[in-house]
């Protein structure tokens, strides 16, 4: 492989800029055209402010999965966004991502780090269990995921999450948290006054009527006036 990481902003680093807290984390399809999906990872990349991208294709094979960090990793390289991949911390260090997001049912958060280093992103997912975020948190995770707080196609089967988990994590804890699952310009405001760190968002990306941009355009517009609507304190 000729990807080779660059120096890139970490996701979960302390803004200071004055802007919300909150931002956007993107997550892609499962199943992507890889010359029509680079076209729209670009115009949502270029579209607003982007914390993250996850490679995150399901049922596929490794080499499907390194030819499309090959392409797709340049893009997010560019704009300094970092670069995950779902689930198999070996494919991250394989192509030069710059980290990984591990659920349950994944590598351990040992064999991650073993492999990452100490300087590579790890997220784990915990769906609704505070158990899990504070063993993840304590092993030393660099955010923990929680959802799905909506129906979603992505996540289907899973009980919806209750908001309040986000407020008692931001009330108990100093690593940062993604929400996922189902979220929408239009549902988003309660997670982010909540404090939530991220939105990780697929769906509501991808499958936008107008397009990824103007999905991008919706989430950042909603994320700002939640922030100038119920600051987060």
């Amino acid at each position: 492989m000729t990807t080779t990481a660059s120096t890139r902003h970490d996701p979960t680093a302390e803004q200071t800029t004055g802007q919300s807290e909150c931002r956007l984390y993107l997550i892609t399809p499962p199943r992507i055209e890889l010359r029509l999906f680079h076209g729209q990872l670009s115009e949502a990349l270029n579209a607003g402010d982007v914390a993250c991208i996850q490679l995150r294709l399901k049922d596929v094979s490794d080499d499907v999965i390194m030819g499309a960090a090959d392409t797709l990793l340049p893009l997010a390289q560019e704009l300094d966004i970092p670069f995950l991949v779902n689930d198999r911390p070996d494919l991250a260090v394989r192509v030069g991502a710059d980290g990984v997001h591990i659920g349950q049912d994944d590598a351990s958060y040992e064999e991650a780090r073993a492999l990452l280093g100490d300087d590579g992103i790890i997220g784990i997912s915990c769906h609704g269990s505070r158990h899990l975020a504070m063993v993840g948190a304590e092993k030393g995770a660099d955010y923990v995921t929680f959802g799905s707080f909506f129906p979603s196609n992505s996540k289907s089967g899973e009980p919806c999450t209750d908001i309040d988990l986000v407020r008692w994590w931001r009330d108990i804890s100093v690593v940062q948290c993604a929400a996922v699952g189902g979220i929408t310009p239009e549902n988003c405001t309660p997670i982010i006054s909540a404090g939530v760190d991220f939105l990780a968002v697929s769906e509501g990306i991808w499958d936008y009527p107008d397009g990824p941009g103007a999905a991008v355009q919706a989430f950042c517009s909603a994320i700002d006036h939640a922030a100038m609507e119920d600051p987060v304190i």
